[in-house]
């Protein structure tokens, strides 16, 4: 089943909770090795990274037009919103950290990432912003939603055997790096998800989870989330 779109194997990993676990021991290592300050939680890859994402300037959005529009796109629009936030060293809480790189991407509303989907243009939903001098982003995007993870192979039949739904919180992924710094990968989710507690892979954590909160008098994003990244220095 696994191809140059998609990863069986690391989904399979994703379903036992092998990936979760392989990345809290490595967090709690590094925590432990670490002098500096608490830094922001590390959560799972997925199988669904892309290294070549474009950087964008900040203030752009991710989200590309389709053409022509699919059923989902105009409601999706409508669902828009900004995220801004900084990226700052564990050396101290205020410290920011110019020219950090922030890797962003998202599922679509119908559940799929732009290279599962042929209606998507390359690269949908897939950005990378580089911090100011003061350590801003700042990009418009889709609000996430729950999305099944794919379960027409074998995870998914795993996932059937145990009884288990295949459903994702609504998150949206991140891998941030800077120099000297650990880089972060990891994701926020969506509180007003049905499915924040009940995760198919088992990478949320309460620090991760955030409130969007409603916007005013912007036509391209109804929602706005702020939401500062805290990277660990390397030793």
């Amino acid at each position: 089943m696994s191809d140059d779109r998609r990863n069986e194997t690391q989904l399979l990993c994703d379903i036992l909770g092998l990936e979760t676990l392989v990345d809290e021991i490595t967090a709690n290592m590094v925590a432990d090795a670490s002098a500096a300050g608490a830094a922001t939680p590390s959560a799972i890859l997925g199988p669904f990274y892309r290294h070549d994402a474009p950087v964008l300037p900040n203030g752009s959005s991710i989200v590309r037009e389709l053409t022509p529009a699919v059923t989902w796109y105009e409601t999706a629009i409508a669902d828009s919103a900004l995220i801004t936030g900084r990226v700052l060293s564990s050396a101290s809480p205020t410290m920011p950290i110019c020219n950090a790189v922030v890797d962003v991407w998202h599922t679509a509303p119908n559940g799929l990432y732009e290279q599962q989907d042929p209606d998507q243009p390359d690269m949908n939903l897939r950005g990378k912003f580089i911090t100011d001098d003061e350590g801003r982003f700042s990009f418009y995007c889709l609000r996430p939603v729950a999305y099944p993870i794919p379960d027409d192979g074998p995870a998914g039949k795993f996932l059937t055997m145990l009884d288990r739904h295949p459903y994702r919180p609504g998150h949206i992924h991140f891998v941030v790096s800077a120099a000297e710094h650990r880089t972060l990968t990891t994701q926020i989710f969506d509180d007003r998800d049905e499915y924040i507690a009940k995760d198919s892979v088992f990478a949320v954590k309460d620090e991760l989870i955030v409130s969007f909160v409603p916007r005013e008098g912007d036509p391209n994003g109804k929602w706005l989330l702020e939401y500062d990244f805290v990277l660990d220095v390397v030793a």
